[in-house]
């Protein structure tokens, strides 16, 4: 018996450039992309988040707690100053927003959180809530 295969002209250039445009985020030239990096570590009763987030002042940078939610975001502000007869050549300097959301495994005690900022890292201590204790009830 022979096997019969469909014959598929492609180009395999113009395939893997819309295959990378579909699947990948577009970035333009001249626009770096900036992440929130973070090493995340837990003891019997806290989590303790190490944030990257260079060149950002503490006071646009926003965390929120909703039960095991932690959101982290910043705003990285442009602040140019342009000489009188200078031109910028390249910048690769990131400016905007940028946030990220993540789950813990145990909710958090938001009255005891703090958060620390210092040389563009944010560390922050998130104690875990006591979980409710199961109650039995009495008949009467």
């Amino acid at each position: 018996m022979a096997n019969i295969t469909r014959f598929r002209p492609t180009n395999d250039a113009l395939d893997d450039l819309f295959r990378g445009f579909f699947m990948q985020p577009v970035r333009f030239e001249g626009q770096p992309e900036m992440q929130i990096k973070m090493d995340v570590s837990e003891d019997d009763k806290v989590y303790t988040v190490h944030a990257e987030i260079p060149g950002v002042k503490k006071e646009d940078i926003h965390v929120n707690i909703d039960g095991n939610q932690v959101s982290i975001s910043a705003e990285v502000k442009n602040e140019k100053e342009v000489k009188e007869g200078e031109k910028l050549l390249r910048s690769e300097r990131y400016y905007g927003s940028v946030s990220r959301t993540f789950a813990l495994g145990q909710d958090v005690d938001e009255a005891a959180a703090q958060a620390r900022y210092k040389d563009g890292v944010l560390e922050l201590t998130l104690p875990k809530k006591k979980a409710a204790s199961a109650r039995k009830l009495v008949i009467q």
